[in-house]
């Protein structure tokens, strides 16, 4: 088939993609829902609609595949998609930054307020007579029990130092796409997704150790809510990025780039690089933070980042106040 010129814009013939995702969407609710709601087939409705979506986005990939090798998409469809994966990122972006907002504001608000500060002497009072507002903290009422804070160091940096590590391969491969070195470009798009695969791995094993040792799970109030949420969404999406890397790297091994034409790399590239950047955001404000107001210093405790005078126990001078 023909190339489309620029001045008529490629509009996809009817699919039957989007009905098929629709009832893989409603198998993935209803065996959510009733999983959790103690039915036993709800797993396995959940597992079939996990099946029904891979499937979904399988066929859909390779149709949308399929029509770029046939030249159907001009530069106008070109614009397009770079609009949509703008927009795409930029949701991402902010759907992280609702788990911030909400981590700063149980921090430095809703703690603090517990414990009394600024104008809350009553709410300490009358609620948690007694509580001191520290921060990690599982809450007042002491949810979860005794139980250790994630360290950034060790494996959390060993992960962090792989994702900007994986952030430097992909770009290297992209340049290779450029000049055209074809063996540069798989081998450094091969060690990026390998890397990303790797800090999955590793995510899994920091979980393990902090739910059987650490006594740290979702169930730890404040903290252990938070952190597991931001980093299970996170590793979720380091998980999806390493599978297109991998999807990439085979229509690299089949030649379906040139230095003209490759935006499903670029794409790809762009969201690698989101996943790689809220990596080290996530540990500044998580793990960082949470030692440094820990950290003693000729009798003062450093003052964490965003802190407010009074919150979380740091006076406006950055001393810690007393009880």
């Amino acid at each position: 088939m023909a190339t489309h010129t620029d001045d008529r814009y490629y509009v996809p013939h009817g699919s039957h993609w989007p009905v098929v995702g629709s009832v893989g969407l409603l198998f993935l609710m209803v065996g959510v829902s009733s999983w959790l709601n103690g039915a036993g087939a709800g797993f396995y409705i959940m597992l079939a609609g996990f099946a029904v979506l891979i499937f979904m986005i399988t066929g859909w990939f390779a149709t949308v595949i399929g029509e770029n090798q046939r030249g159907l998409y001009n530069n106008q469809v070109d614009r397009s998609f770079r609009q949509g994966m703008f927009w795409f990122i930029f949701s991402e972006v902010m759907f992280f930054a609702a788990f911030f907002g909400a981590l700063f504001y149980a921090r430095n608000m809703a703690v603090p307020w517990l414990g009394g500060s600024s104008n809350n002497l009553f709410t300490n009072l009358l609620l948690w007579e007694g509580y001191e507002s520290t921060w990690p903290t599982d809450g007042p009422g002491g949810i979860g029990g005794e139980y250790e804070a994630m360290p950034p160091f060790g494996l959390p940096l060993v992960n962090t130092a792989l994702l900007l590590s994986s952030s430097i391969t992909v770009t290297i491969a992209h340049h290779a796409l450029l000049a055209r070195k074809n063996t540069q470009l798989a081998v450094f798009l091969a060690a990026t997704f390998i890397l990303g695969f790797i800090f999955v791995y590793l995510q899994g094993v920091e979980y393990v150790h902090a739910y059987e040792e650490m006594n740290l799970k979702l169930t730890t109030g404040i903290y252990g809510s938070t952190f597991f949420m931001l980093t299970g969404f996170h590793g979720m999406h380091v998980t999806i990025g390493a599978i297109m890397l991998t999807i990439i790297f085979l229509r690299v091994l089949k030649g379906h780039f040139s230095p003209e034409h490759h935006f499903a790399f670029e794409a790809v590239a762009w969201y690698w690089h989101f996943v790689d950047v809220d990596r080290p955001v996530r540990v500044r404000l998580l793990d960082v933070e949470q030692r440094k107001i820990r950290i003693h210093r000729n009798g003062r405790f450093w003052r964490p980042f965003f802190a407010v005078p009074g919150a979380a126990g740091i006076t406006a001078s950055g001393v810690k106040s007393s009880p």
